[in-house]
């Protein structure tokens, strides 16, 4: 069952997924794989001397919201004192029982707020059981 887009250029099909709460709920147990790409934008200008040590982006795909190691896919970056915008990226299998719901987390330890763009996506595809 194909459903009607949000907007243009996106679709997605199945029940799945939850675009109000961000989740995607397994409709049946199984290996999933799961992709994230979000567009992240510094919302503050970097302040003279503001040191980017420890500035590191974590950006996390979890089960039942548990970011534990061995329930998560995770990548982490560094956040250069150049540039406002950054792409990061998750890509990865993990199984799901029915119900369980897996989520895009941002851990952010920038000393900048940061805010995810729109044309950030999120998808998940049954491989099998």
């Amino acid at each position: 069952s194909l459903s009607q887009p949000e907007r243009e250029g996106m679709f997605h099909r199945g029940p799945g997924l939850n675009l109000t709460s961000g989740q995607y709920t397994a409709p049946i147990a199984g290996y999933y794989a799961f992709t994230t790409t979000l567009h992240i934008a510094r919302r503050e200008p970097r302040r003279k001397g503001q040191g980017c040590r420890g500035s590191r982006l974590r950006v996390l795909i979890c089960v039942q919201s548990h970011c534990q190691q061995n329930s998560n896919l995770e990548t982490v970056s560094r956040l250069e004192s150049s540039g406002d915008l950054f792409t990061i990226s998750v890509t990865g299998i993990l199984y799901l029982q029915a119900g369980q719901y897996a989520s895009v987390f941002v851990d952010n330890t920038a000393g900048s707020p940061l805010t995810v763009q729109s044309g950030s996506d999120f998808s998940a595809v049954l491989l099998g059981v």
